[in-house]
Parts: structure tokens; C-alpha cells; sequence
């Protein structure tokens, strides 16, 4: 359903796009998230945007990352700047059928991307 790209490894304080393609029409999955989980971590929520483009994000990555959506490319996309080496670990997009944003755990999400690595070390 969708397919998550764009990791890889940057030094600290750089920057990196994380793309999430969908399969299906971005109508579909209404509300969109971006979650990360770090070995011997639980999964959580970085961002989501809704349908009408309004965004939340978690408080550790407030005022440097940015999610946006292209409907017409069926696409989200994750702008991270100002990148910490806390923020490595693997991202993964996922989708809901309701158009309602929730951070605090991923099981509410329908639709899963298969993850991609971002890995942030001097």
C-alpha cells in the first residue's frame, strides 16, 4: 500500500526527505503519519497531516521537521532538518481511513510502509 524511501546516513545537523508513495488514491488514507522506532524501542509518532493539510507533530522534532502531502502524486513527504543522532532510527508511513491524526501509539493505523533507515553519526 506504501512504499516508504529517502533514508540513509547524514551527519549531524544535516538533512534528509523522506518520501511515502501510496498505491491507492491519497483520498483513500485521509489522514497520514510518519512514525520511527529505534532498536529496543517502542514505536512512535513523529507526524501526521489530515486530509485538509493540517499537521501535529511530536514535541522532540517541533520546529525541524516538516510533513506535507501531494495528493496529485499520491504522495507524503517528511522534510527533516537540523537532523540529532537520536532522531536514527527506522521510519515508517502509515495510513488511516479515518481522517483523524493520532501520535501516541501506531495502532490505529490501517496501512504500513516497510520502513526505511535513517542513521544520523558523525
Amino acid at each position: 500500500q506504501f512504499v516508504d524511501s529517502g533514508g540513509g546516513l547524514v551527519q549531524p545537523g544535516g538533512s534528509l526527505r523522506l518520501n511515502c508513495a501510496a498505491s491507492k488514491s491519497a483520498g483513500d488514507y485521509p489522514a497520514i503519519g510518519w512514525f520511527r522506532q529505534a532498536p529496543g524501542k517502542e514505536r512512535e509518532g513523529v507526524a501526521c497531516i489530515r486530509r485538509d493539510g493540517s499537521t501535529v507533530y511530536t514535541d522532540s522534532v517541533k520546529g525541524r521537521f516538516t510533513i506535507s502531502r501531494d495528493n496529485t502524486n499520491n504522495t507524503v513527504y517528511l522534510q527533516m532538518n537540523s537532523l540529532k543522532p537520536e532522531d536514527t532510527a527506522v521510519y515508517y508511513c502509515a495510513g488511516r481511513r479515518f481522517d483523524v491524526c493520532v501520535l501516541r501509539t501506531p495502532g490505529p493505523y490501517d496501512y504500513w510502509g516497510q520502513g526505511t533507515q535513517v542513521t544520523v553519526s558523525s
